[in-house]
């Protein structure tokens, strides 16, 4: 973990060359409190808007981002733009759910409370993209479309999945287990039964499943857990009303 007093973020160590840059925000640093204390990004979840403005400021200071985020308006599809290039989209069509780029300075980021973040980047450092993972993302295909809007031999890519709730803490229902196994029939083994005759689901590791399928074989990360940790992060299934933390990567 790096970061001073005013900002906490995690440093991917994911084996990128130096033009690749990421980074995941912690809670602290941020001016709120109650539910969305304190680094709270998210424009949608009822915080103040100055409060949101404030702390992606200090995001942008204290990283030494750039230029301002393509902040998204996440709906847990496979919907995924590009910043900067020759079919890039406007900066005003920014619902989706996967983001990508090719040129220096723009900034893909994605905001999260427990569904999970997988950050990409070509091992040559020609490219980077972010996917919000959702359960629901996950399974309809955001990393498949993703990886397919990046243009890059998967084989050549490396990933990193940043914090997200864990097993233990994510409970769903069949029809969550049907939806991935209907896809893969081998992702039975992310899923745990529980006492309640309902299921543990595992993200981190249908996530990489689905990495794995398309041939991206470098994956790192995937350790944290949201709900277990609330000193550190936001998770929307252990406090409902709650801000969001990001996942960002840019080249140089």
């Amino acid at each position: 973990m790096s970061g001073g007093a005013r900002l906490a973020a995690l440093t991917p160590d994911w084996g990128v060359p130096a033009v690749v840059r990421a980074a995941f925000t912690l809670r602290a640093g941020g001016v709120r409190t109650g539910p969305h204390q304190s680094l709270n990004v998210a424009a949608h979840v009822g915080d103040a808007p100055e409060a949101v403005a404030e702390n992606r400021r200090r995001i942008g200071a204290g990283l030494g981002l750039p230029g301002e985020p393509a902040w998204l308006e996440q709906v847990h599809g496979i919907d995924v733009i590009e910043l900067g290039g020759p079919q890039a989209a406007p900066r005003s069509a920014h619902a989706a759910d996967g983001v990508m780029t090719r040129r220096a300075g723009q900034v893909c980021v994605i905001q999260v409370a427990d569904c999970l973040p997988v950050l990409l980047a070509a091992r040559d450092g020609s490219a980077v993209a972010a996917a919000h993972a959702g359960w629901r993302g996950l399974a309809a295909g955001i990393l498949e479309a993703t990886v397919g809007r990046l243009g890059v031999d998967a084989g050549s890519l490396v990933a990193w999945l940043g914090p997200a709730i864990g097993v233990r803490h994510f409970e769903v229902g069949a029809e969550v287990r049907a939806a991935f196994l209907a896809h893969d029939p081998g992702a039975d083994t992310a899923f745990s039964p529980n006492r309640r005759g309902r299921w543990q689901c595992d993200l981190v590791a249908l996530a990489r499943r689905r990495l794995h399928a398309l041939g991206v074989r470098e994956i790192s990360g995937g350790e944290w857990c949201t709900y277990s940790d609330p000193e550190r992060f936001f998770s929307y299934r252990r406090e409902r009303q709650c801000g969001r933390m990001a996942a960002l990567v840019w080249l140089t």
